[in-house]
């Protein structure tokens, strides 16, 4: 027989090419919940999705799984990190169900603190932005947080201050109720689940966090116009302008910001 705790937390962490850097987030993400386990009686699960790696991820992957019993893992073709947190999404088996990066930019006594704090809220997700946060980043990433974080809000009138920290945790039934009905799953994946989940009154709370850029975290300059556009396309598909979208859908693929 399977016994799942009333309060079993399930991990996904979105894994591409990171083979350098998902033993360490691993052993330190095992080794603390194994803990909490012991102390706390908190049932957990770690589903790591490596999405489309040309390393040796996967080997680091199996390695992990055979020594912590709650580490699982997909391995999966196609990339995205949206696309591999849904796929993660279809196995979890815990009450609360969240998903973290990789490179262990949010340390897991972080995360903990999601779960712990979530109380009556349907979901808790991290906010660089807050008064009690502890960041450390580049200035090139801070300023272009900013300017993200300013459109977002814009267009979907958000009360929320940074939808892109890579730690969020939702009850079970949120995730069952929006999952299917995300289509963004590349840069505007997170803003395309928050939007969803105000949309069907779930009450969602930012919460303070502990948050630290990590070395080998290399972003195209490219990003931060695919990141906009991606929100934009996300923000017309669910407006009156959606008909824009389907003229943008026809475009050569070659002059067209993926989402």
């Amino acid at each position: 027989m399977v016994f799942l705790s009333l309060n079993m937390l399930s991990i996904i962490i979105p894994a591409h090419n990171e083979e350098k850097r998902i033993g360490p987030t691993l052993e330190a993400y095992a080794n603390f919940f194994s803990e909490k386990k012991k102390q706390e009686k908190v049932e957990y699960e770690i589903i790591v999705v490596n999405n489309a790696s040309r390393d040796n991820t996967i080997s680091i992957l199996k390695k992990y799984s055979r020594r912590f019993k709650e580490i699982k893992y997909l391995d999966l073709k196609d990339g995205g990190k949206g696309y591999a947190v849904l796929e993660g999404f279809k196995v979890a088996n815990g009450d609360f169900i969240g998903f973290v990066d990789a490179d262990m930019s949010t340390p897991q006594v972080a995360f903990y603190d999601l779960y712990k704090n979530i109380r009556n809220y349907d979901g808790l997700i991290a906010s660089r932005w807050l008064e009690n946060s502890k960041t450390k980043r580049t200035f090139g990433k801070y300023i272009r947080s900013i300017g993200f974080n300013y459109l977002v809000r814009s267009l979907f009138f958000f009360p929320y201050r940074d939808t892109q920290c890579g730690a969020k945790v939702f009850r079970k039934h949120v995730i069952e109720e929006v999952a299917s009905k995300v289509k963004s799953i590349k840069w505007a994946f997170d803003v395309n689940l928050l939007y969803l989940c105000r949309k069907k009154g779930f009450q969602i709370k930012e919460h303070p966090t502990l948050w630290y850029d990590k070395e080998g975290s290399k972003v195209s300059s490219k990003v931060p116009l695919q990141m906009a556009a991606a929100v934009i396309r996300l923000r017309l598909v669910h407006s009156l302008f959606n008909f824009i979208v389907r003229f943008y859908d026809k475009m050569p693929e070659k002059i067209k910001f993926h989402h």
